[in-house]
């Protein structure tokens, strides 16, 4: 059976009579109490900042006594820009809530510095104070560092009096900055480290220019390396070592020499007054290459060298480091035609040279590359002889003629006029191409002057000598109009050959004149062998015709009138044999009738 009973509790018990004998206090004692813990509790607002005490430090966090009825927990992390925390130090941090659901006393001392912090970012510009911050993190350009509980911005120009490569190495340090500039409009902070090197740097910077002399040795570490030079830190003082102050050879950069933060040995060349500019050089250190150079060497000696600069007008050969000498164009090959050196040389190329000239007194080389071949011009009647015939290569015009290479270092003039036979050449262009392989014939060979005058009609014979026999004055050829100029036009006749039409000889019978690429008959009306010229005319074969016509108009006319006084001589003999034999009759009549009297 069960059992429905329910226990009931005593409405009539006192509990406030439980508990320890300590804990059993009396109505008014309560009250007291209450008051008590109500004013204490009452000074403990939240949202506010006090002050408190570091009672106890984890790996994770700070304890924090504020005197209240219970310790507040702060994490640790707050306070990493602090890494020298401990135990009693006084600190302020912020109440967000005197009791939050479990009882607990919720601060911040990231909120409590942020409260002031900005008023205290300003306090340190005004004051010129230095201050520590926590960097934070990287940011494009620099670094954002946590000051007062402020972000500050650190320019990567303002980390260090060097230039700094890699910021990420300064992330989750302590530093030390100065505030240099604050956007109150936009809470924007600008802070900078290398001010306060830079100041301890002024002092020893004084000392060390106070100090400096034309010729010192100084060690110094590269700081910066440009096209231009290299800047080397002497110590707080900027000293710059111009590219050709390096070395005594050529070089194309300066990493080629030095690598950035190598301490290196340099010598002051010069500064001005403030000594603010320093040159310094890094090759006087060691002795001059040409003081270095074997004594044994002489002119016709065969070096070797590499090619480190190159000119139109020759290239500087390198024989050893930081001695040169220069091959001249005209050096380069016995042709008489000068080139650009690039024709010959590459920079970098490994070459073989002889010793032309030598002054050691004034470090000057003269070299020569044609020398290791034999001269051509030295075999120039053997080879070349007068009325031979060869195979060349044209090289380039002149206004009077073409230069035919027959060989590196030998080459000769075809002048314009030896070119063809025929035809009327204004330019040699119009004729050959640079580069185009042309036979000649040697005519003259002038060895004391190297020249060679070479012909290339003369491969051919004559052909004015059969022109004589065809073109001969009144010979009618067909002809083509090539080209026209007020003077007259110029006529492509048979077999090449070109003639000359003065303008009054273009006109037509039926009026205007011949054109450009016309065809048409014309006459040859001057012929010269030795000048190579052939007059033509179109208008004399009309003019002919027309003065034959009128010749033949005449003649006839003149044929008529002598048939025409002949009849009438006839017609007047006539009548006079006539007249007589009538006189002749009547007197025989007379002379019968006289006898018959």
């Amino acid at each position: 059976m069960a059992n429905n009973s329910q226990t009931v509790g005593n409405p009539d018990f006192d509990w406030n009579s439980i508990g320890k004998k300590q804990d059993n206090y009396s109505t008014e004692e309560k009250e007291k109490l209450d008051e008590l813990y109500s004013q204490k509790l009452n000074s403990i607002a939240d949202l506010q900042t006090v002050e408190g005490t570091v009672v106890a430090k984890t790996n994770r966090e700070v304890i924090v006594n504020i005197g209240y009825k219970s310790d507040g927990v702060v994490a640790l992390s707050e306070f990493r820009y602090n890494p020298d925390l401990k135990v009693g130090d006084t600190i302020e941090v912020f109440v967000e809530k005197s009791e939050d659901e479990q009882g607990q006393l919720v601060l911040s001392h990231r909120k409590a510095r942020a409260g002031k912090s900005w008023d205290r970012v300003n306090e340190a510009l005004n004051s010129d104070e230095i201050v520590t911050g926590l960097v934070k993190s990287r940011t494009k350009g620099g670094l954002i560092i946590d000051v007062f509980g402020t972000e500050a911005f650190l320019p990567g120009s303002q980390i260090d009096v060097k230039p700094i490569r890699d910021y990420d190495v300064y992330v989750g340090k302590t530093m030390e900055f100065k505030v240099v500039k604050i956007n109150n409009e936009f809470k924007n902070v600008v802070v900078s480290h290398k001010a306060l090197i830079e100041a301890e740097l002024e002092s020893q910077k004084r000392d060390i220019i106070s100090k400096l002399e034309k010729g010192q040795v100084l060690e110094g570490v590269v700081k910066n390396i440009t096209s231009y030079g290299v800047f080397v830190d002497l110590g707080g003082v900027d000293g710059l070592i111009h590219i050709t102050d390096l070395s005594w050879g050529r070089i194309t950069h300066p990493e080629e020499i030095v690598k950035l933060d190598e301490k290196i040995q340099v010598v002051i060349l010069e500064f001005d007054d403030d000594k603010k500019r320093i040159a310094l050089g890094l090759k006087q250190l060691s002795a001059h290459p040409w003081e270095q150079l074997p004594a044994e060497l002489k002119v016709g000696d065969h070096v070797k060298g590499k090619v480190v600069v190159i000119n139109d007008y020759g290239a500087f050969i390198e024989i050893a480091p930081g001695v040169e000498g220069l091959v001249h164009v005209s050096e380069m090959s016995w042709s008489q035609h000068l080139r650009s050196a690039q024709e010959f040389v590459k920079a970098g190329q490994e070459v073989e040279t002889v010793v032309l000239t030598l002054d050691r007194d004034e470090r000057k080389m003269s070299l020569g590359m044609k020398q290791l071949t034999p001269d051509p011009w030295n075999m120039i009647m053997d080879k070349y002889s007068k009325g031979s015939k060869h195979a060349g290569t044209v090289r380039n015009f002149t206004n009077f003629g073409v230069f035919v290479e027959l060989e590196e270092g030998v080459d000769g003039l075809v002048h314009i006029s030896d070119l063809s036979w025929s035809k009327k050449i204004k330019h040699p262009s119009e004729f050959c191409k640079v580069g185009e392989k042309m036979e000649v014939v040697v005519l003259e060979i002038d060895g004391e002057n190297r020249r060679l005058s070479l012909g290339h009609k003369q491969l051919e014979e004559n052909p004015w000598d059969v022109f004589e026999t065809i073109f001969t004055v009144d010979s009618i050829h067909k002809g083509t109009v090539i080209s026209v100029n007020d003077k007259g036009a110029t006529i492509g006749l048979p077999y090449g050959v070109e003639g000359f039409c003065p303008a009054r000889h273009l006109v037509k019978a039926e009026g205007g004149a011949v054109k450009a690429e016309e065809t048409a008959e014309f006459k040859v009306i001057e012929f010269s062998k030795d000048l190579k010229r052939i007059v033509v005319s179109h208008a004399r074969l009309h003019e002919e015709v027309k003065e034959e016509a009128k010749r033949a108009d005449k003649a006839a006319k003149k044929a008529e009138f002598e048939e025409s006084k002949k009849a009438v001589k006839k017609v007047k003999d006539s009548q006079e044999k006539t007249t007589l034999g009538d006189i002749s009759a009547l007197s025989d009549l007379k002379s019968k009738m006289d006898g018959k009297k």
